[in-house]
């Protein structure tokens, strides 16, 4: 057998399936031109891309591989592919409607076996009595725990490979059908080199041994290191989830850790079965007011709620966002702005360095009251009080914005004192929100704007 071996979401040697099949192997990786050209030369998460690229080829190496990477159009590079005898490829699949159309006519090129890696659960692994998809995240969570039990989480065993011989220097780049090589630089296919030192996943996995203890009451806290950090890791497979599984089996408050990992398999398994979720309402009619004034305020972190504008802030420096935070950001964009849910989910999928297509376009339906979720419209975050429960202290607002740091931390969560009062450098809210949240409920009430 002689196939492609196509990494893409899953980008480690430790523990993957797509190792896991004996034969003739080329190893490769597509810097793929559709998703690229959307992006700025400035995007972190092809920098991480990168770096765990030149890890990944230096992983292989050492067990006799490598891996040969490409730039271009997939389907152009595997029509290229074919012509040299190549039996398959395999990869992991991917849920979102570009990655299906993708792979769809990739498979029309060559025969494509898909594994499932990137979640813990195939989409029809955790299905009701009918068959039919869970609607509801508890009856799901039961469910798939039941399922977890049977599941095989040992190590997959590496299959014994010999590499197809090519050359694996630098980069390939196709354009119009035309191949050429380039220097393995990120900046020869339009990139900045990354800023960042990315900790190893390991190092963070060994950290979440103490974490687990407090992080069903700590993981709220923005101004506490409570969380995994892994969420990068997971969204481009520096590591595996079945080896997160293995490393948390057991150890003391694992069970609230193990509740997100499946909350993120619930969430791309709500996409797979119901793939309108990507751009369209599951339920209401109102879909938002577009304004680009508030639009560019709430970009800019000029909103004048403090909690809401460090949470731009973070993600604007860092590329990362508390989820906390995110929830609370996404209630103020969609309720007390009543911009269009895509917006938000746009500009989230443009900076975030976890993007994950699943998670964030349904985290903005959840925050919308539009989604599958049965929590209905009314169900808005109050920024004021949850800033005041979640970071009283003001410390990770004065962190993102110094210009509050002279402020009474009380004040920054008193809405009545930021109205009235001038803050030098800081605008006062743009919005009422007790009179914008009750604007909010009747529209999704009545239907009328």
């Amino acid at each position: 057998m002689k196939r492609v071996v196509w990494f893409r979401r899953d980008l480690r040697v430790e523990d993957n399936p797509l190792l896991g099949f004996p034969g003739e192997v080329l190893p490769i990786f597509i810097f793929d031109t559709h998703i690229l050209n959307k992006l700025k030369p400035t995007d972190r998460r092809v920098g991480f891309i990168y770096d765990a690229l030149l890890k990944l080829k230096t992983d292989l190496q050492q067990i006799g591989l490598d891996l040969k990477i490409f730039y271009g159009n997939p389907v152009e590079i595997f029509t290229h592919l074919v012509s040299f005898g190549f039996d398959e490829v395999i990869a992991s699949g991917d849920y979102d409607s570009y990655a299906k159309e993708r792979d769809k006519e990739v498979s029309h090129v060559i025969d494509f076996r898909y594994l499932q890696d990137t979640y813990i659960f195939r989409h029809d692994d955790v299905l009701k009595k009918d068959c039919t998809p869970y609607l509801v995240f508890t009856p799901f969570y039961k469910r798939a725990l039941e399922v977890l039990k049977t599941k095989n989480l040992t190590n997959i065993t590496q299959a014994k490979h010999s590499l197809y011989k090519a050359d694996y220097t630098g980069i390939t780049i196709f354009k119009d059908g035309v191949a050429t090589s380039a220097d393995l630089d990120i900046k020869n296919i339009g990139f900045n080199p990354p800023q960042e030192n990315f900790l190893s996943p390991i190092t963070k996995l060994h950290a979440i041994k103490e974490k687990l203890k407090s992080y069903a009451h700590d993981r709220d806290y923005p101004r506490i290191d409570a969380t995994s950090n892994l969420a990068i890791d997971l969204r481009f497979g520096t590591i595996g989830v079945r080896q997160i599984l293995r490393f948390i089996e057991g150890l003391e408050g694992s069970e609230p850790f193990l509740r997100q990992l499946i909350f993120r398999d619930f969430y791309s398994y709500l996409l797979f079965h119901f793939p309108t979720l990507e751009e369209n309402n599951y339920k209401y009619n109102f879909a938002g007011i577009p304004d680009e004034e508030k639009f560019a305020r709430f970009t800019s972190a000029t909103t004048g709620v403090p909690i809401v504008d460090a949470g731009i802030r973070e993600l604007l420096a860092y590329g990362t966002m508390h989820n906390r935070i995110r929830m609370v950001v996404a209630s103020f964009f969609t309720k007390d702005l009543l911009l269009p849910w895509q917006w938000g989910e746009s500009f989230f999928a443009e900076h975030l360095l976890d993007f994950d297509k699943a998670s964030n376009v349904l985290s903005w339906q959840w925050s919308a009251g539009t989604g599958i979720d049965p929590q209905p419209y009314f169900r808005v975050f109050n920024p004021y009080l949850q800033s005041k429960k979640f970071d009283s202290e003001g410390i990770y607002i004065k962190k993102y914005i110094p210009e509050l740091a002279s402020v009474t931390s009380k004040y920054l969560h008193d809405e009545i004192y930021l109205l009235t009062h001038a803050i030098d450098g800081y605008p006062k809210p743009m919005v009422n929100h007790k009179i914008a949240a009750q604007k909010a409920i009747s529209i999704f009430k009545t239907g009328q704007v």
